[in-house]
């Protein structure tokens, strides 16, 4: 008889501890959560480039550091905006000179979850867990955090001086920060220049300018033919000097 008393003292108080667990589960602990946001910074990232290589989605970029830089596979949905023009990847041409403005905007924060509880002290079991009974009547167990205290009339005491009937209230703190990081990136660029004008021959007119020598040859007189000659010269000055003679005997024989 006594063996079946203590199978059901014992039967009893495992019925009561599910009842306080379940009860845990279904209570309710007011919480507030708030977020305090810190300095917002932002960095900004320019890469340039020009484009050597593009065919079809291909596209090789030689970089500002004279690095080469491959992208096989550019998407369709690529955008540059060129002179103001917005394009894809088959509107870009060799020569074209690329600029990625990247900005990065970093955003830091703290959450800081504020969670309390009144309740009176149902049972104790330091320094690990708590049984309160809460004002509309249900049991909840609680988990106590290392260094956690409990207010009691005004006075805060540990896990150790809490007494079964004690009215108590805790708060839980837990500040959890946060940071946001989003990019924006934006690419510009300006079209290769012009290609150089063809090669067209152009006419030039060289007007030869005579030697020095040219110009003497030209002042001296003609040679005479090589039929010329000095005999009829000669003939002429002996006919003037035997007319000379003849005037000469008719003066003097007068």
């Amino acid at each position: 008889m006594k063996s079946k008393t203590q199978s059901l003292t014992w039967l009893v108080l495992a019925v009561a501890t599910c009842l306080v667990f379940a009860v845990s589960m279904s209570a309710q602990v007011q919480s507030t959560t708030s977020t305090t946001t810190g300095q917002v910074t932002k960095e900004v990232q320019v890469q340039r480039a020009e484009v050597v290589y593009v065919e079809g989605n291909d596209l090789v970029l030689k970089m500002e550091d004279g690095t080469i830089r491959h992208f096989p596979n550019v998407p369709e949905s690529a955008r540059a905006t060129v002179n103001g023009k917005e394009i894809g990847i088959h509107d870009v041409k060799v020569g074209m000179k690329l600029e990625k403005t990247i900005t990065t905007t970093t955003i830091p924060s703290v959450v800081t979850t504020v969670q309390s509880v009144t309740g009176k002290v149902w049972q104790i079991h330091p320094p690990n867990t708590v049984i309160l009974t809460m004002d509309n009547g249900q049991n909840q167990q609680f988990n106590i955090p290392k260094d956690q205290k409990f207010n009691v009339d005004g006075q805060m005491v540990d896990a150790w001086g809490l007494k079964k009937g004690m009215k108590v209230s805790a708060t839980k703190i837990v500040e959890t920060p946060i940071t946001s990081v989003s990019q924006v990136a934006k690419l510009t660029g300006t079209n290769p220049p012009p290609p150089p004008p063809p090669d067209v021959p152009i006419l030039i007119v060289v007007l030869h300018k005579p030697a020095p020598t040219e110009v003497a040859q030209a002042a001296a007189p003609a040679e005479l033919p090589k039929t010329g000659s000095f005999l009829p010269l000669f003939g002429m000055l002996g006919m003037l000097s035997l007319g000379s003679g003849f005037v000469l005997r008719m003066f003097r024989s007068k």
